[in-house]
């Protein structure tokens, strides 16, 4: 209930600035750039931390553009009709396009005919829409990740710990990696990549594993603690490895850890073991719980990346300029930033590069 209500204290302040304003710029109606924002949900803090990105850039670039960039952020609180009513708002007060981040990525119709009509371009973020529905109109975009990419990358850094000090994974020393996997969305395609090419990257790496429990957290940091105090009664000190498809999930399992045993260096102080926790997402809050050891790794999605890139092209779809050098429009539809590893060794560096004054 505390992330919740932090999460929405940033969100209602930032929406609050952004809604029906716009950073100080220039006044005329030609040099406008107005854009209608809808997230899924506004306490999803890998969200949150992307418009807050869109709102640094959007303030830089009003000055190196010389024009006024309005943003009109809007919550669907997990409703597609929600959302799709937002859409016809966006319509109605004149928006020069919309940026969605869908509820449902195979419910894309509506919100597609809507904008298809009024001639308003959409660009979806985070949330891939299904490719068929993309291609229904020409001025329909996607910027994201490809989400093999995370779940490879977490493979990764779990397979590399383990090259360093397997002993100290597999407690037991059965040669064997005892796991619980936390799960985002039932049938979301992230999360049934991420959960599929991790474990598959894992094996690659000559690692054998056994699940010992798998359940659905919504990407939810409260659901996900609850989920992991079920796998502790059930499995306690067995559990080796935390898998989760994102940081919120991850740092959910990590409070009912610490909640059950201490942190981790008081854990380890009293003999207790706590296993090792892996995230995806590179948030603030899960680079700052991998700098005090509570997380092993996570795998960056560059909030930041697909801020830039949002605006970019949103600017570049509106008024016809050329995206800039570094970003590319891979088949007229698509853009895509990479995932980056992040562990102890690089996590600063991280953290100092993501960083903007809203943090």
């Amino acid at each position: 209930m505390k992330q919740k209500l932090t999460a929405l204290a940033l969100f209602g302040a930032l929406s609050a600035f952004l809604s029906g304003c716009a950073v100080s710029g220039p006044q005329s109606e030609s040099q406008n750039l107005k854009i209608g924002i809808s997230v899924y949900d506004q306490y999803d803090t890998f969200i949150s931390e992307t418009v807050s990105q869109l709102r640094a850039y959007a303030k830089e670039k009003e000055q190196d553009w010389n024009m006024t960039i309005t943003l009109d952020v809007e919550d669907a609180n997990l409703n597609q009709l929600t959302q799709n009513d937002q859409m016809d708002d966006f319509i109605k007060r004149g928006f020069d396009i919309a940026c969605i981040n869908l509820v449902d990525r195979t419910d894309a119709s509506s919100i597609i005919e809507k904008a298809r009509s009024a001639g308003v371009p959409v660009i979806f973020f985070n949330r891939e829409l299904v490719e068929e529905d993309l291609e229904r109109w020409d001025q329909l975009y996607y910027v994201g990740a490809d989400a093999f990419e995370s779940g490879i990358i977490q493979g990764e850094i779990l397979s590399e710990a383990c090259a360093q000090d397997f002993a100290a994974i597999d407690r037991n020393g059965d040669g064997v990696l005892q796991y619980v996997m936390l799960e985002g969305e039932a049938g979301h395609q992230d999360s049934i990549v991420r959960t599929l090419y991790v474990i598959n990257t894992i094996k690659e790496n000559g690692y054998r594993v056994e699940k010992l429990g798998d359940e659905i957290a919504n990407w939810n940091r409260s659901q996900a603690e609850t989920k992991m105090n079920q796998f502790l009664k059930s499995f306690g000190s067995e559990i080796e490895v935390v898998l989760s498809n994102n940081d919120d999930m991850a740092l959910g399992a990590a409070d009912a850890l610490e909640r059950s045993c201490g942190s981790p260096a008081q854990a380890r102080a009293a003999g207790t073991p706590w296993p090792v926790i892996l995230g995806i997402d590179g948030t603030k809050v899960g680079l700052e719980a991998l700098q005090n050891g509570r997380l092993l790794g996570t795998v960056l999605n560059d909030s930041k990346g697909q801020a830039e890139a949002i605006l970019e092209l949103a600017r570049s779809v509106v008024q016809g300029t050329a995206l800039p050098e570094g970003i590319e429009l891979l088949d007229g539809k698509y853009i895509r930033l990479p995932y980056q590893k992040v562990t102890a060794e690089n996590v600063d560096e991280i953290m100092l590069d993501m960083q903007i004054k809203n943090w």
